[in-house]
């Protein structure tokens, strides 16, 4: 994906992301959301309980991915999308995966997301909530090749709960480095991610790429 300062084409990138996702995790039977891009200073994302879109007789709920945490590395941005998706499965399935006004996890929410290739840690303060990418969403994330969004709104990001009342849940900060690895190309500095250490050469300079 070449870098980008339109909000209108990373939202199309994170919409496309999301039904590639949607057919692999959830057999397409998720209802599509209206995914928006906005600060969200507690948390990487949120999915409101309620259809709180409306266009003409069709309602949708929102998916939200804060401006400001858009920057990380591929497989976290994917990772918080899939997150909240399994927040929407659980939503339109009727099962509760969430207390405290939408911020504690319980372990049907863990269940739900660990099934769907993300590792689940537990924090006193939101339960089952940090997440990462497993290594078959990280195999999955390679094959389809996202690259990173590489933009974002420069917010102060204050972790440790979510905004506001009609949010269910919240990705936390991940307590674990990425275990994907970064190499590029010290000539045209081309890139591409790996699961594990190799050896790859750049077939328009010659050279191995080293890594990031």
């Amino acid at each position: 994906m070449k870098q980008t300062v339109k909000t209108s084409r990373t939202a199309g990138y994170l919409e496309k992301i999301f039904r590639a996702l949607n057919d692999r995790y959830f057999d397409n039977e998720l209802p599509e959301p209206i995914i928006t891009i906005q600060s969200t200073p507690r948390a990487y994302g949120h999915l409101t309980l309620s259809e709180v879109w409306t266009a003409g007789e069709n309602k949708r709920h929102e998916l939200n991915i804060g401006a400001g945490t858009l920057d990380r590395p591929i497989e976290n941005v994917v990772a918080t999308l899939l997150h909240e998706m399994v927040h929407l499965y659980n939503v339109t399935n009727g099962i509760k995966d969430t207390s405290r006004g939408g911020t504690y996890h319980n372990k049907r929410f863990k269940a739900a997301a660990e099934a769907r290739d993300l590792i689940i840690s537990y924090d006193s303060r939101i339960g089952w909530s940090v997440t990462q990418p497993g290594e078959g969403l990280l195999d999955f994330i390679l094959s389809q090749g996202w690259t990173d969004i590489r933009m974002g709104r420069n917010d102060p990001i204050f972790f440790g709960g979510v905004g506001g009342t009609r949010s269910n849940g919240g990705e936390q900060p991940p307590k674990k480095p990425s275990s994907t690895r970064k190499y590029a190309c010290p000539c045209c500095g081309m890139s591409v991610r790996a699961t594990k250490e190799v050896r790859v050469m750049c077939l328009d300079c010659g050279e191995v790429l080293i890594l990031a």
